[in-house]
């Protein structure tokens, strides 16, 4: 049975999807939070076309500050601003903030319970040809360690828009990842989104796909694929790394008895080792992590990088099919 509330009507069809990059929904999401509330705002490091805040400065120009090529100080001035009243918005590549702003985010931030909500833009291999050193793919892992951080991980377009107008209503930081390329936007423009709160989008009996990101599209597809084989997956967005959903993990986990992780991220420290603490902890299954197995990228488009490291649908199909068949004979 499919998530009638969440999944577009087309979803099965990624022809008839529109395609857009989660990075829109930052900016359009940025634009609405400023409409809802005068103390909104938003801060850049010479960035603001390619993190989308252009969007925002246009509207709101008395509203934004330009930061220029300095992220750190960029942090400190948003904390500056946050214990003010104000909640602002602070954006880069995910490469350079959180990558190198992660010691400015832990103690002016974090430590301080500071609310401001970061947007990491170009993460994940989607940046294709701009090469190892610029694919962030470590940024959920540094993350979700630091005390009083939320992360989350938006699956398209519209759950990116959802996402940063939820945020206003967390009292502390928040990371927001998304991503350059264009992905497809497979999801309602009215459908539910909670932080903290994972939703199931497809059910299953026999693996459990729990993905994040513009991974979730693949993970469905991926499904599709194994249904024909007469696999039947329960598919997961877990778009909320943390605080982490353990109750919609586990209920299912309970129902499968395996469980697939998949993400656009290094599978140490992101959501595999969330979706494998959740259950060593509580109910310990079989489960297998698909993303980058402790690699760097390279160049290349993205469809060539998701391709070579085993993130497309037919790939994780694959993969899927074959632990499947490894562990239960």
């Amino acid at each position: 049975m499919e998530n009638k509330k969440y999944l577009d009507d087309n979803w099965q069809n990624e022809e008839k999807l529109d395609m857009i990059p989660t990075r829109n929904g930052y900016g359009e999401g940025m634009v609405a939070a400023g409409e809802m509330n005068e103390n909104v705002v938003a801060l850049c490091a010479d960035l603001t076309e390619s993190t989308r805040t252009l969007m925002f400065k246009e509207k709101f120009p008395d509203r934004f500050i330009e930061c220029g090529v300095s992220e750190a100080n960029m942090v400190g001035v948003a904390s500056g601003l946050a214990s003010t009243g104000k909640i602002p918005f602070v954006a880069s590549y995910a490469m350079f903030c959180p990558g190198m702003t992660w010691v400015q985010i832990r103690t002016t931030l974090c430590y301080n319970q500071q609310k401001v909500i970061i947007g990491g833009a170009h993460a994940g291999l989607s940046v294709g040809p701009d090469g190892a050193t610029h694919q962030a793919l470590e940024d959920i892992a540094i993350m979700r360690a630091l005390p009083n951080m939320t992360v989350i991980v938006p699956a398209d377009y519209h759950e990116t828009r959802r996402a940063v107008i939820a945020s206003l209503e967390v009292n502390s930081p928040v990371y927001l990842r998304f991503a350059r390329e264009n992905s497809p936007v497979f999801s309602k423009i009215d459908a539910p989104f909670e932080v903290g709160k994972s939703i199931v989008l497809r059910d299953g009996t026999d693996v459990t796909l729990i993905a994040c990101g513009p991974m979730v599209y693949e993970a469905l597809l991926a499904s599709e694929i194994l249904a024909r084989r007469d696999i039947s997956c329960e598919v997961i967005n877990a778009h909320t790394i943390k605080p982490f959903d353990e109750s919609t993990l586990l209920a299912s986990a309970a129902k499968t008895n395996y469980v697939v992780s998949i993400e656009e991220h290094q599978i140490i420290g992101g959501l595999g080792s969330t979706v494998a603490e959740t259950l060593g902890e509580n109910y310990p299954v079989p489960m297998r992590r698909i993303g980058m197995n402790d690699k760097y990228g390279e160049s290349g488009t993205a469809d060539e990088l998701l391709e070579r490291y085993g993130l497309t649908a037919e790939r994780i199909a694959q993969t899927v099919l074959s632990s499947i068949t490894e562990e239960r004979g």
